[in-house]
């Protein structure tokens, strides 16, 4: 029986219907939309820090970050811009420079609040603006391009003529621009310490995302290319050649984020492909139709010159190589306007999107590198020229940022021990495992395989041999190629593509059936063409395990990294069916088997990652892949399964495809689910541990909310009783966390 106390606590019962009223089925409340939108499941808090390995003394790049206990808040208004005829903008780069303007014709209106604009459609304040809508009108007055710098007219073979003197009296083109600013929101400044304190806030992100978008408009005020929150600055000493045209650039990518002891600002480089600045130059001619000015006798007449004539006998102008190079067309599909390339030049700091090629790639990389000591002077001098202390914004809000390193302490970890072939310990030194004589776990035996040269110079057969006598030292037992497959002198001058096409007719031709694995010599040891169609040909096409080399010194360690590859690649058959791959080493508390939790109970070991479309390859789908442990207790071994997604969608969509009609789930979850019961002894796992790569902190609630749900929902269609453990752990390699060793020019150690 209720007491009388609890009866308090009820709601009042709801009111009788009358018998009149017919009842209507409706769509979702606001409230149920709002609930079904709120997330199941969220990060859960750190439970606590580690402390096995050696303690050492670390700096890091992080910049620590004063924030002023604050009842302030950051003001969100949306911005839209038109121009007189009411046509949004759709000039690049115009809404910065409309927002600068308005800032500085109407600052009374806008009672002396500085402006954090995003360049797009958001702006934000601290403190609220004199009214929740705002109109203003500015007048942009953009220089139009005019012959100027070494290459203007007056320093030709002659005075300027009287066209170009008229367009030097009318510099300016003015643009009219109306802007409308209306209140969207607001945020709490004090949601950024109150994280830091321990406590939760939804207005976290949003907070740190508003000081992200400060510093994007710091640097786009310095003239700096903005990719995100990578900012590059014009600077010739940022610049290096790559070749072919382009230029890579170093920046430095800025942002704010949350530690362990309080709010840091992060700084790190980024190298990005850019345009060359310098005059263009090609090799194409054609004509132009031009009217002439009045003859003798007053009438018009319409002559044929080239562009070159044009400009060197009308406008008096010195070229001297546009002869014979082409054009540039700078007006309209109907109404084109052509200028010799010697009178252009590429504006610095244009983004290059193209695909690098493997060249341009190496020589990026190769000319990034630098030593501990002078990446941390670059840092400094980074920190020190965005000069983020005079931000009028973050002055306004009372931030501040240090300018010295963070300093940690880091715990160097033991190198785990391994075991190898006859159950022999194996253990590393400083951070490398050195297979020399040792025989391997699980060493496979190759009996169908052929080498396949593209034009390389190297002795096949001093190879083959000692391919085969190291193999039989690590225990992989290997019989003699079925085929050395030589390529064709008459195809080396051909592309890459058509190169491999060749091979392959070749070597069908003579193989009898698909071999366990090609071993292809590559012709350059680092950067080859071939590399990627012969890949594609085998990998994707035809199913053929393929590993390339390109031996310059070919001794006993070289075949052992070689073979250690070949090892875990190569399929194959025992008296049941096809097995994946043999097996290097395993983890001694594997072995034992003695890992905490993992050992104990059935546990399912997952990763997954999403590739996308690289730089000038955007149109092409994204690739998600999972790899899941077979053979419990072991977790040395595992499958592997690709699905092709929706271009650049990160969160993986087919972990669990249920086919309409049907019990049938098409999905990546039940294959692994399937192959793991299969191979663990008919087990079922107790637990699934899920390592997710590739994914930002705002993504966290998508892949809880959204990837692990369609992973339980596989586990559900195989077994509605069925209720695995979940652990999902984000494995973030691109942190932009760099350490460095406190008063040692060295590396951080391996561990």
């Amino acid at each position: 029986m209720e007491s009388s106390d609890s009866r308090k606590d009820l709601p009042p019962p709801p009111a009788i219907i009358p018998a009149d009223v017919v009842k209507t089925e409706l769509g979702p409340t606001c409230e149920q939309t709002k609930k079904a939108a709120t997330p199941k499941r969220v990060p859960m808090a750190r439970r606590g820090y580690g402390a096995k390995g050696q303690r050492i003394q670390l700096l890091t790049n992080h910049f620590k970050v004063a924030v002023p206990k604050s009842n302030d808040h950051f003001y969100q208004y949306s911005v839209a811009l038109f121009y007189e005829d009411g046509h949004p903008t759709d000039g690049k780069g115009i809404g910065r420079k409309v927002m600068d303007k308005v800032q500085e014709t109407y600052d009374s209106e806008l009672v002396g609040k500085q402006l954090a604009y995003d360049g797009e459609k958001t702006l934000f304040t601290i403190g609220s603006l004199p009214h929740n809508k705002l109109e203003f009108t500015v007048v942009l007055e953009d220089v139009s391009l005019t012959r100027g710098g070494d290459n203007d007219s007056s320093r030709g073979n002659g005075s300027p003529s009287e066209s170009d003197q008229k367009r030097r009296k009318r510099p300016y083109h003015s643009k009219t621009i109306k802007v409308q600013i209306s209140y969207a929101t607001k945020i709490p400044v004090q949601a950024i310490a109150a994280v830091l304190q321990g406590q939760e806030s939804e207005h976290f992100q949003e907070a740190v995302r508003v000081l992200d978008i400060v510093l994007r408009q710091n640097a786009a005020r310095q003239g700096c290319l903005l990719v995100r929150q990578s900012f590059f600055h014009n600077n010739p000493r940022n610049f290096v050649e790559l070749g072919g045209g382009v230029m890579g650039c170093r920046g430095f990518h800025s942002s704010f984020r949350a530690a362990q002891d309080g709010l840091s600002l992060n700084i790190v480089f980024r190298n990005r492909a850019v345009m060359f600045s310098i005059n263009l130059c090609k090799s194409f001619s054609f004509s132009l139709n031009q009217r002439s000015g009045r003859d003798g006798d007053g009438e018009l007449q319409t002559i044929e010159v080239t562009v070159y004539d044009y400009f060197v006998n009308h406008r008096n102008m010195g070229l001297q190589y546009s002869a014979d190079f082409p054009c540039i067309n700078v007006g309209k599909p109907k109404r084109p306007s052509y200028f010799p390339l010697e009178l252009c030049n590429l504006v610095s700091l244009q983004r290059y999107t193209k695909a690098l090629s493997n060249l341009q790639r190496a020589s990026l990389v190769e000319k990034s590198r630098q030593k501990p000591q002078e990446r941390m002077r670059s840092l400094t001098d980074a920190l020190r020229s965005s000069n983020y202390d005079a931000d009028p914004m973050l002055r306004s809000s009372g931030i501040s940022i240090s300018a010295q390193f963070t300093q940690v302490e880091g715990r160097v970890l033991s190198a785990p021990r391994l075991k190898v072939g006859n159950g022999e310990d194996f253990f590393p030194r400083n951070g490398r495992w050195n297979f020399n004589n040792k025989k391997l776990v699980d060493p496979v035996k190759i009996e169908k395989w052929a080498i396949v040269n593209f034009s390389a110079r190297c002795d096949i057969r001093y190879l083959c041999n000692n391919l085969i006598k190291c193999g039989d030292m690590k225990g992989i037992s290997i019989s003699n190629p079925f085929e050395v497959f030589e390529e064709s002198p008459q195809f080396r001058r051909e592309s890459a593509p058509v190169r491999v096409e060749r091979m392959f007719e070749a070597i069908k031709s003579k193989l009898p059936g698909p071999p366990q694995f090609l071993l292809c010599i590559l012709p350059e040891r680092k950067n080859s063409d071939i590399y990627g169609p012969w890949k594609r040909k085998n990998l994707s096409d035809l199913g053929i395990v393929t590993q390339c080399i390109a031996p310059t010194k070919v001794n006993d360690q070289y075949l052992t990294n070689v073979l250690l590859k070949i090892n875990a690649k190569v399929e194959f058959c025992n008296v049941i069916q096809f097995e994946l791959g043999g097996m290097n080493s395993l983890l001694s508390i594997e072995h034992a088997p003695s890992i905490p939790l993992v050992s104990k109970l059935p546990t399912l070991i997952l990763g997954m990652d999403v590739s996308h479309g690289s730089p000038g390859h955007s149109d092409v789908p994204s690739i998600a892949a999972v790899v899941s442990s077979r053979h419990w207790p072991l977790i040395s071994r595992y499958r592997a399964s690709v699905r092709t997604q929706s271009q650049k969608v990160e969160m993986i969509a087919n972990l669990f495809k249920p086919v309409a009609g049907t019990r049938e789930d098409q999905g990546i979850i039940r294959e692994s689910l399937l192959d793991f019961y299969s191979s663990s002894g008919k087990r079922k796992p107790d637990q699934i541990i899920i390592f997710r790569d590739g994914v930002s902190e705002s993504q966290f609630i998508q892949v809880l909310n959204i990837e692990l749900e369609q992973i339980i929902e596989a586990c559900k269609f195989l077994d509605e009783n069925w209720c695995p453990k979940f652990m999902v752990i984000v494995a973030q390699k691109n942190h932009h966390t760099k350490f460095f060793q406190s008063g040692s020019p060295d590396n951080v150690p391996p561990g």
